[in-house]
């Protein structure tokens, strides 16, 4: 027996040198080798679905926008990308940062606007003292008074008046950017995406887009970057990455973000223009803005209490005073601005046109502006570089003032408000710009407030119950059913749309309180409709008949000493679930929302480590982390 062992042994590896020993010589076809050639032993030979979350953020500010460089960022693109990495760097302040674990993307997304500026004050640029207001920027900052030529730059933006109009300026920024991503993107280690954020405030309220390019340098370097000094209107967006594509061969998308503060801008049911939506604009809409940036440093965008009454967990880090300082908010914007009604307002217009303008997946993301793609509360280096830690204005620094003439400040938004959030977990086979872009297009994505937590779910119509505990739980989602993002259609008589799903806890973080599946749906009348289902809880609580859970999971947090412990909770949660009120008629979509336990927020641990400062009494001092899948909509026929 020993003997033919080694005789077949010796037969493979003659037969099969050529495979690991080319070099040498060798000449084997695949089809000279026999071992396994009938019967394929291997399972995953092919293999070609999503395996991995990979994390990164796509909104991120270097030096390089002018909001950031001007007051006070002194850390540029080679910075951020090094910081992401998962390389120690020192803040603009002086203090020493490191992620816990390198992020696996970015995007760094500066301002399109004047792109630069601030670099070239820096280094006193030539082509920069040639235009009369680059002089005249360049002299107030050297001469000390940087603040007040932020001002004036920042005047001249909000009047739409571009105040240095010189494409050459524009240009040498974005090339010396695309250097910098080009030279730490590693393909299958890190993904340093091209990109940038287009600006658009109409009236102080935000229509801001990051807009991320799936290529190399070569096909970057053929445009640049769009500003608002040549649109405010998205639909001009749309047709500046059209003309990238054919100009390039290359694609691109636009992600947007800070809904809350578009005064009923960001999902209204008109155009820009003021006209009645088509489905022609639903069809392109869905093609440039495929994923939503849900949850950032400026409030969480999922839902908002007054329009989710039955939601406990919906008033989050609630932003709803108004825009940028300009205008107050009114009570019919609401429904405009938050994800999961914009979802429902998608239903309700694919009911009238045909298709669905407000179909997207979601990420979170941090809209930093100090280089530093930073969320974990003990690790927030804050939303400006005013506000690091340990600085006079962590607390009390203005991020949106009321700019009203005889305002009375109750538009104002201060730092203390803000929240360390959030991440994008991205379904992938491999960390490259176009596994990772290609799954931002196909919504297979996810957010979460900055925690690192493992959520993935499928629906189908014949899952079982036990097979949310296979093995091979993903395979059979893919072979049999859709992943976040997907769709379902015809559903077969008496049947229900069937969902498992599976949460595992950040390994450095918390453990999970619960997994619920938030359902929107048109009623018999046309009516958009929500209901939360609770589908899994922690600690051997009860779901009750009407699908929630009531008793809330056990608190460990110590606000004085900023800790917690994992004593309660659970570390994975996986639930099988069939909708009970299914109706085939009716459109509906399905995302998933994991809780964890309560921890700590970033404001206790600056108490806990530079004593107790000035933020007020209803500064939140712990929350429950979260994260929001794409949904998973459901067309009747």
């Amino acid at each position: 027996m020993k003997q033919a062992v080694l005789s077949l042994l010796a037969t493979t590896i003659l037969s099969g040198a050529a495979f690991a020993n080319a070099s040498l010589g060798y000449a084997v076809d695949e089809n000279e080798v026999t071992i396994g050639k009938d019967v394929q032993y291997s399972p995953y030979l092919h293999q070609s679905y999503p395996d991995r979350v990979f994390w990164g953020d796509t909104h991120l500010h270097t030096s390089y926008s002018t909001d950031a460089g001007m007051i006070g960022n002194r850390l540029g693109p080679d910075e951020a990308l090094r910081f992401a990495k998962g390389q120690a760097v020192i803040s603009s302040t002086g203090i020493r940062g490191r992620l816990i674990r390198p992020l696996d993307f970015l995007v760094i997304a500066d301002h399109a606007e004047n792109l630069g500026l601030s670099p070239m004050i820096e280094e006193s640029n030539p082509e920069l003292l040639k235009d009369p207001a680059g002089k005249e920027f360049h002299d107030l900052v050297k001469s000390g008074q940087g603040w007040e030529a932020y001002q004036i730059w920042k005047k001249a933006g909000g009047e739409l008046r571009d105040p240095m109009p010189n494409p050459e300026l524009q240009a040498m920024a974005w090339n010396q950017i695309i250097d910098y991503v080009d030279q730490h993107n590693q393909p299958g280690v890190f993904t340093a995406f091209h990109g940038f954020e287009w600006t658009s405030t109409p009236d102080l309220r935000n229509m801001h887009r990051v807009v991320i390019f799936r290529d190399d340098a070569e096909a970057a370097r053929k445009v640049v970057p769009m500003t608002i000094f040549d649109s405010i209107d998205p639909e001009k967006l749309w047709d500046y990455m059209e003309m990238y594509e054919q100009t390039t061969g290359g694609k691109a998308l636009a992600i947007p973000h800070g809904g809350n503060l578009s005064q009923g801008l960001m999902f209204a049911v008109e155009t820009f223009e003021g006209e009645p939506l088509t489905a022609e604009y639903a069809e392109r809409r869905m093609r440039w803005e495929p994923i939503y940036e849900a949850t950032q440093m400026k409030g969480d965008g999922e839902a908002h209490p007054a329009l989710s009454t039955d939601d406990e967990f919906a008033d989050y880090y609630t932003w709803d005073k108004g825009d940028f300082g300009l205008n107050p908010k009114l009570p019919e914007m609401l429904p405009h601005e938050y994800a999961r009604s914009a979802l429902k307002l998608g239903l309700e217009q694919h009911a009238k046109l045909g298709a669905n303008p407000f179909k997207f997946g979601m990420i979170g993301a941090t809209d930093s502006h100090t280089s530093l793609a930073g969320t974990r509360e003990e690790n927030y280096f804050g939303k400006f570089s005013g506000t690091e830690p340990g600085s006079e204005a962590r607390f009390h620094d203005l991020v949106s003032q009321d700019l009203r003439e005889g305002g009375d400040g109750s538009l104002d938004v201060y730092h203390w408000e803000t929240l360390a959030s959030g991440l994008a977990g991205v379904w992938a086979k491999e960390n490259t710009r176009a596994a990772l872009w290609d799954a931002m297009k196909r919504k297979e994505v996810y957010a979460t407030t900055g925690t690192r937590m493992l959520v993935r779910v499928f629906a189908g119509w014949d899952f079982e119950a036990d097979e949310v505990h296979r093995p091979d739980f993903a395979r059979q989602g893919y072979a049999r059913g859709v992943p976040m993002g997907g769709d379902l259609s015809s559903a077969p008589e008496g049947s229900a749309p069937r969902f498992m799903v599976r949460a595992l806890r950040d390994p450095d973080g918390a453990n999970l309180d619960r997994v619920q599946i938030v359902k929107g749906w048109l009623d018999a009348d046309g009516a958009s409709k929500e209901r939360i289902y609770d589908i899994a809880v922690s600690d051997g609580r009860e779901i009750g008949p009407d699908g929630r859970a009531t008793e809330p999971v056990g608190d460990t947090v110590d606000i004085e000493n900023a800790s917690y412990t994992n004593t309660v909770g659970n570390a994975v949660l996986g639930a099988y679930w069939e909708d009970p009120d299914f109706d085939p008629s009716q459109m509906a979509f399905y995302y998933v929302r994991v809780l964890e336990i309560p921890t700590p927020t970033w404001i206790a641990y600056d108490e806990k480590v530079f004593g107790k400062g000035d933020a007020p009494e209803e500064a939140l001092r712990k929350h429950q982390e979260r994260a929001y899948t794409s949904p998973i909509w459901f067309t009747p026929g």
